[in-house]
């Protein structure tokens, strides 16, 4: 990765962030694969701590948060009982909060879908705001307690339930189930129930799973290592917050939040590697 123009370093990223896999990038730039990855991770842990130090002091309104499935290596039900206890293969959810006004992603946390990961992601996401919020969720039920320990009685809360049925796909056949019915429960505060929506959070998952390769359901992309979804996520979420125009804005999310005065570059992001 060392030997790598910058030009070079920009043109793998650029195809990371569209979605590309890390097979096809090495074919279209003549990368070797395990440069791209070092490349990846080295960047990645560089936007970790890029976005740790920008999104702070953040005057969010309406944040809504979800959780999006993954798994590392293999699928949690193939798992032996040593790897389960080692916790780096199988199930991984990752925690996203987003601002309904400005699209911006404040925290993200990857890990176990569990209450202790639950609290630890409340927690930082109070820690980079400066105001009241709205706060929607789904029906998960760790985060009531979460939410409790993290903000107190400061926050306005309410969780939007979603109940599901079959539509009987068939054997074989990948479908989502059915909406039956939803119903918006106030938790705490005073939450507007016309503002309690998972809408932008759960269309900020399809953007997700559309812009990471290694998202795609049903594919062989999935992560072999945690470190390399947490690398991927944090370059993923950086570009998304300050380089990626976006389109309803007409700016990056970023600038729309006040964190930022002007678009990063991708040759910048790819700085985060030295």
């Amino acid at each position: 990765m060392n030997r790598l123009s910058r030009e070079k370093q920009v043109t793998v990223l650029n195809a990371l962030i569209e979605g590309c896999s890390i097979r096809s990038i090495e074919r279209m730039t003549q990368v070797h694969r395990d440069t791209i990855m070092r490349l990846m991770c080295r960047v990645g842990q560089g936007c970790a701590h890029l976005m740790d130090a920008k999104m702070r002091g953040l005057r969010c309104e309406n944040v809504q948060v979800d959780e999006l499935w993954s798994f590392v290596g293999k699928k949690q039900k193939r798992l032996t009982p040593t790897e389960q206890r080692a916790g780096e293969l199988g199930d991984q959810y990752i925690f996203v909060a987003l601002d309904a006004d400005t699209k911006l992603i404040p925290a993200f946390l990857v890990g176990n879908r569990n209450g202790e990961n639950a609290n630890k992601f409340m927690l930082d996401l109070q820690s980079r705001l400066v105001n009241r919020i709205q706060l929607s969720t789904d029906a998960f039920t760790p985060y009531p307690e979460a939410v409790e320990n993290a903000f107190g009685a400061s926050i306005d809360y309410g969780q939007l339930v979603k109940t599901y049925r079959s539509n009987g796909a068939g054997r074989g056949r990948y479908a989502p189930p059915e909406i039956v019915s939803i119903t918006k429960t106030v938790v705490s505060g005073r939450p507007d129930k016309k503002g309690i929506s998972t809408s932008y959070i759960e269309r900020q998952n399809l953007t997700l799973r559309m812009q990471m390769r290694r998202l795609t359901r049903l594919t062989n992309a999935f992560s072999k290592k945690l470190s390399n979804l947490k690398a991927a996520l944090a370059l993923h979420f950086a570009w998304y917050n300050l380089g990626r125009i976006h389109q309803s804005l007409r700016v990056t999310p970023a600038m729309e939040a006040g964190v930022t005065g002007r678009v990063w570059t991708m040759k910048e992001i790819a700085t985060l590697a030295d």
